[in-house]
């Protein structure tokens, strides 16, 4: 799990722009809430893969933590799985961002027919949650998934974000999640990316302007309903 660290001098900003609160949200209503796990599938779970993130099996705990309390209150879990179909459909990033080799391998991994596209089989999930399939980084860029339509439909006004990689697929849910109008919490410690630097770098930039930066253990205390400063 990765050690997590706001800056002094970032929160200092944010905390005054907030009028000295830390936090914009001290208290959820959970069946107005949605927590979206994000990526968390055997592509960059399972050791050996071309995609590997290995601190994102130690996050899977906290995952589940709060995905079975949320559950139990009445709120909605979201799993979303990164899908590929052709690397044609998204060539600016497949075929500029990638060698060939290794986009051919990544569009083979995370179509829907592959081992690596299912979830994590250590998750908790239950007939009660959605899985929902996105085709790019953010769930909620124009024809991804139809994520923002589930929310709407459901009287969501709050996401909790957790998964992998907490400076890709996450942040970038995150950031248009917050810009659609949605309150954003997202879990430090249920995030997971390729170093301590770049999961980091991501917190801090989305602390300052996109969402309230949260443990586990703080985010399950909001769901039973325990107000925070």
């Amino acid at each position: 799990m990765h050690k997590t660290m706001i800056y002094p001098e970032i929160r200092a900003r944010y905390t005054k722009l907030k009028g000295g609160r830390e936090f914009a949200f001290n208290e959820i209503n959970p069946s107005k809430t949605a927590h979206l796990i994000v990526d968390m599938q055997n592509g960059f779970m399972l050791e050996g893969t071309p995609l590997e993130v290995p601190t994102a099996r130690s996050i899977v705990k906290n995952i589940n933590s709060i995905t079975h309390t949320l559950r139990e209150h009445g709120g909605l879990n979201i799993f979303l799985r990164f899908t590929t179909t052709t690397a044609s459909e998204w060539s600016v990033y497949f075929e500029s961002f990638q060698a060939e080799s290794f986009s051919k391998a990544q569009v083979e991994a995370f179509s829907k027919d592959s081992h690596l596209h299912n979830l994590y089989k250590e998750l908790d999930i239950q007939d009660q949650d959605l899985i929902v399939d996105k085709t790019r980084f953010s769930a909620f860029t124009q024809g991804s998934s139809n994520a923002l339509e589930i929310l709407k439909e459901r009287g969501i006004d709050t996401v909790l974000i957790s998964g992998t990689l907490t400076n890709c697929c996450c942040e970038a849910t995150a950031r248009d999640a917050q810009q659609l109008g949605f309150r954003v919490i997202f879990i430090c410690d249920a995030n997971a990316a390729l170093s301590d630097y770049e999961h980091n770098t991501s917190i801090n930039s989305l602390a300052a302007l996109f969402a309230d930066i949260r443990t586990t253990q703080q985010t399950v205390g909001l769901i039973f309903g325990e107000k925070a400063a």
